[in-house]
C-alpha cells in the first residue's frame, strides 16, 4: 500500500478519476440545465427539490467511486469549486455570453408572449402565479415580464420609463413599445 492510500484512502489514479468524474458530471449537468432552459432553475415545487436531493446523491456516488473517501470528497469538491470559478472568470470574457441564456420576455403590457412563454416552457397559469407574487392587481399595471437567465421573474411596473440598458440581451426587445422606455 502507497503513503497515498495509506494516508489518504486514495491512490493518484483514483484521485485522477475523481477529479475526470467531477469535470463530466459538471459538463454534463451544465448542458443539461442549457437544455432545459431557465425555467429549470425557476420556483421550485416540493416534488422538485427532492427530485433535485436525488440528483445530488447520483452524482456524488458517480463523482466519488464505489467507496468515497474524505479525500475523494475534498478532490472532488476543490474540483467542482475550481470549474464553478473557471466559469465565472470565462463569463467575463467577450464570449463569456455563450455562457449564459438571454432572458426572455413573457409579456409586454397586458398581452403575454406566446413565442416567450414557448421559449421558457412556461404556461400562462405559472406566469399568472409569478405576478401575483410581484403584487399585480391587474394587468394594466404591468410593462414587461422577463424569466432572467437565473431562473427569476423580473416584473416591471407600468408608470416609469425603463433604461433602454436594462434590456440588453432580452429576446424580442423590438416588441417593446417605445412609451414604455427612456428616449435613447
Amino acid at each position: 500500500m502507497t503513503v497515498w492510500s495509506h494516508n489518504l484512502g486514495i491512490s493518484p489514479f483514483e484521485a485522477l478519476v475523481v477529479i475526470l468524474s467531477a469535470i463530466g458530471i459538471y459538463a454534463a449537468f451544465f448542458l443539461l440545465i442549457r437544455t432545459a432552459g431557465q425555467r429549470a432553475l425557476a420556483s421550485w415545487s416540493t416534488l422538485d427539490k427532492a427530485i433535485v436531493i436525488a440528483f445530488g446523491s447520483v452524482l456524488g456516488r458517480v463523482v466519488l467511486g464505489y467507496t468515497p473517501t474524505l479525500a475523494a470528497g475534498v478532490i472532488a469538491l476543490a474540483t467542482m469549486l475550481a470549474l464553478f470559478r473557471l466559469e465565472a472568470v470565462l463569463r467575463r470574457t467577450k464570449q463569456g455570453s455563450y455562457l449564459s441564456s438571454k432572458p426572455i420576455l413573457l409579456m409586454v403590457g397586458e398581452e403575454p408572449l406566446e413565442s416567450g412563454l414557448r421559449a421558457a416552457r412556461i404556461v400562462e397559469d405559472e406566469l399568472y402565479f409569478k405576478l401575483r407574487q410581484a403584487g399585480i392587481r391587474n394587468f394594466a399595471e404591468v410593462a414587461l415580464v422577463v424569466l432572467e437567465p437565473t431562473g427569476d421573474v423580473s416584473v416591471l411596473r407600468r408608470g416609469e420609463l425603463i433604461e433602454p440598458r436594462l434590456l440588453r440581451r432580452i429576446t424580442d426587445r423590438s416588441s417593446i413599445p417605445a412609451e414604455f422606455l427612456l428616449p435613447s
